[in-house]
């Protein structure tokens, strides 16, 4: 059901070349830009008629409107199970505890006596955020999104997902993204809902639509989604901000032989029922844990929903495998080069193999704290950066939202003392307009020159 990488025995190769070895799903971005782009343009020529005609193209949705009434939202709320508006509750709630302490305080250097440099945090005026609704329905990407964007301080917060097909005859909720997506909105004061969905609700964003019904342009954009959605961001980079390129999703454990298979098995199914493409990577020194973890797989399997359209082609694709190491020493080498979204360790002492990890969206230390805990109720945030790019990226988090801005406020005492140095630099680069600027101030005479 899943394959073998044996990597004992020889010195472990450095950076791209043990990357190289390591499993990972096929995603190719580049190619679907070209699917993606007339259909972007058609949204920026045509607007909300571009958007229904998607949602009854991609979606078989035919709708008479992409703007969520309020009442939608306030009707999902009200039928929403009590348990799941419980469990809802109390993961925006343990977000908001997390996500509140990432705030960011301006703060003045005082460089010299009369320059001072102030890094003062603003918030991005607008975004949109995605909640997926193809496979599955996501509304805990909608807290995922909307906390810390609220928590930066975000004024004007859209959101959308795709439309859903009446699920019986004279369903209201039918043409309408899921009821729990539009649930979870109303418990978080989100009223601007759209339902559009893939590349064509990224165009929205960026382009806006005009109407009484339309959707402003946002700055920024940000939640998971499928490669469509992938492809729409990279098409628009450079017009709008984004959080990721979010490609399948991926699990890493790093284990030794004091882990329980049955735990390890399970960890790896949870993540391989998202998508065929997800991601399913043990990483371990024990021989017989991989061993004993490959026999648990079969009847979890076997258990479990979702088995031939996603747990089965994620779990036997190249993107999923065992690894063999000769040491945990060697495994760290390992999901470091691999830079999983998520990382579980379940090793020995694993709060200190924890800490030397250098590359992974989130960490996961022990038995007791598995990824799905992260995905609903751990606090932190579960949009993470995948397909490698933990080496250089992080996960989704109010500072995402924020921008840096450095005042600088300098007395004519301050700038003339340093004045003779930016002139030097200014005509060592070969830009004497540069050093003009210093000199108009003092006469053309700059102190030290």
């Amino acid at each position: 059901m899943i394959s073998r990488i044996d990597l004992r025995g020889d010195t472990l190769p450095e950076g791209g070349d043990l990357r190289d070895l390591l499993p990972r799903a096929e995603f190719d971005v580049e190619a679907a830009l070209e699917k993606v782009r007339p259909l972007c343009e058609d949204v920026r020529h045509r607007g909300t008629a571009a958007l229904i005609d998607a949602a009854e193209k991609f979606d078989g949705v035919a709708l008479e409107r992409v703007r969520v009434p309020a009442k939608a939202l306030a009707d999902a709320l009200e039928a929403l199970d009590p348990a799941v508006r419980a469990a809802l509750e109390e993961s925006i709630r343990r977000a908001r505890l997390v996500h509140r302490a990432q705030r960011r305080s301006s703060h003045t250097t005082q460089v010299v006596p009369g320059g001072t440099v102030t890094e003062k945090w603003v918030p991005v005026g607008r975004v949109g955020l995605y909640a997926p609704g193809g496979r599955s329905v996501y509304p805990s990407s909608v807290i995922m999104n909307v906390v810390p964007a609220q928590e930066a301080g975000v004024e004007s917060i859209a959101l959308a997902s795709p439309a859903q097909k009446p699920r019986y005859p004279g369903d209201a909720a039918g043409g309408l993204p899921h009821p729990t997506i539009l649930a979870a909105c109303a418990l978080l004061g989100i009223d601007e809902v759209y339902a559009a969905g893939g590349a064509s609700a990224v165009a929205m964003f960026a382009y806006g639509t005009p109407g009484p019904d339309g959707c402003a342009p946002a700055n920024m954009v940000t939640g998971p989604g499928n490669i469509w959605v992938a492809a729409a961001k990279r098409y628009f980079t450079g017009r709008i901000g984004i959080d990721a390129e979010a490609g399948p999703t991926e699990i890493a454990v790093l284990a030794d032989a004091t882990a329980d298979p049955v735990h390890v098995a399970a960890d790896l199914i949870s993540q391989a029922e998202h998508d065929p493409l997800a991601a399913a990577v043990l990483v371990t020194d024990s021989a017989e844990l991989a061993d004993a973890v490959e026999k648990e797989l079969e009847p979890q399997v076997a258990a479990t929903k979702h088995i031939e359209d996603r747990v089965v082609p994620a779990l036997s694709g190249r993107q999923s495998a065992i690894v063999l190491v000769d040491s945990v020493e060697d495994g760290l080498r390992v999901v470091d080069a691999y830079g999983a979204e998520h990382l579980e360790i379940q090793t020995a002492d694993a709060a200190a193999v924890a800490a030397r990890v250098r590359n992974a969206g989130a960490i996961f230390v022990g038995p007791y704290a598995p990824v799905s805990l992260g995905d609903y109720c751990a606090g932190s945030n579960h949009v993470l950066p995948t397909g490698g790019c933990a080496c250089h990226s992080s996960g989704l988090s109010v500072q995402s939202f924020l921008r840096g801005i450095h005042i600088v406020d300098y007395s004519e005492e301050a700038l003339a003392e340093v004045a003779h140095h930016v002139v030097t630099l200014a005509e060592a680069e070969d830009l004497p307009a540069h050093g003009a600027a210093l000199k108009a101030r003092f006469a053309w005479k700059v102190p030290g020159k």
